[in-house]
């Protein structure tokens, strides 16, 4: 098995470090800054050998020459994106797959937050490193995508085990909890996960990874095709990504 480890960088992103003892591999996602990178690895004598990048946001790959240039760890990256990110070693796109020790590793393009962003789920052990598309109680900006390639990119991460837990980019999980109340006041599984984000923030700890599972129940972005919510943009009856595209443009312009 894997051990992961959700390091803070910058202001709000998490970088995933993660550690296949067995293999001898030590694998970084989305370093958007090297230091606390190298603190880590170096606190416990581990050698980075690869690197994962969702998409080419700074936040997300800014680190990367830095620990390359240290390391000579294999980038791999979205194929979609392969202008954008420089130097990958290797790239994927959706539907392509990849052995990281004894993970198999699956790519899902998930276009939305920018028009190359992919996700990658490690099957054995039910990881799913999902960058800026999804967040727990939450999904990313649209940045360069429409609403209905976001709703279909979300839907490819909804399919997947219950027990899957989602390692996003940020730590956005507390005002996406006031956001989701809003306009979901009696979802009850909302309401509880709402109180165990405030108790995990008032220690100072991340609120991921999330299980997909609670997130199904909670998370309006994953719930465009719920009838109450619909019902509650007044677009009853509506196509899915039309919910989907009036829940974004609504956390767009909350305030709360």
């Amino acid at each position: 098995m894997v051990e992961v480890h959700v390091v803070p960088a910058l202001t709000d992103n998490y970088i995933h470090i993660i550690h296949d003892a067995e293999h001898g591999l030590t694998t970084v996602v989305d370093p958007g800054e090297a230091a606390p990178v190298r603190a880590f690895l170096a606190e416990r004598g581990w050698r980075l050998t690869h690197i994962l990048a969702t998409h080419h946001h700074g936040d997300h790959i800014g680190g990367i020459p830095d620990l390359r240039a240290g390391s000579h760890a294999t980038l791999i990256g979205p194929r979609a994106e392969i202008d954008r990110i420089a130097e990958m070693d290797a790239v994927y796109g959706d539907g392509d797959s990849f052995a990281l020790g004894g993970q198999t590793v699956h790519v899902f393009d998930t276009p939305g937050h920018t028009r190359g962003h992919c996700a990658f789920y490690f099957e054995q052990a039910r990881l799913l490193f999902s960058g800026d598309t999804l967040f727990s109680l939450g999904c990313g900006r649209l940045f360069e995508g429409t609403p209905e390639q976001m709703w279909d990119s979300l839907g490819k991460l909804r399919a997947l085990p219950g027990d899957t837990r989602i390692h996003c980019g940020h730590e956005y999980t507390a005002g996406n909890v006031r956001f989701a109340l809003s306009i979901d006041p009696d979802n009850i599984a909302l309401k509880a996960r709402g109180e165990e984000v405030a108790a995990l923030r008032a220690r100072g700890l991340p609120t991921i990874p999330s299980r997909l599972s609670d997130e199904l129940a909670a998370n309006p972005f994953l719930r465009a095709d719920d009838p109450g919510l619909a019902a509650h943009f007044g677009l009853s009856g509506a196509p899915a990504a039309t919910v989907f595209a009036a829940i974004r443009t609504a956390k767009d312009e909350f305030r709360g």
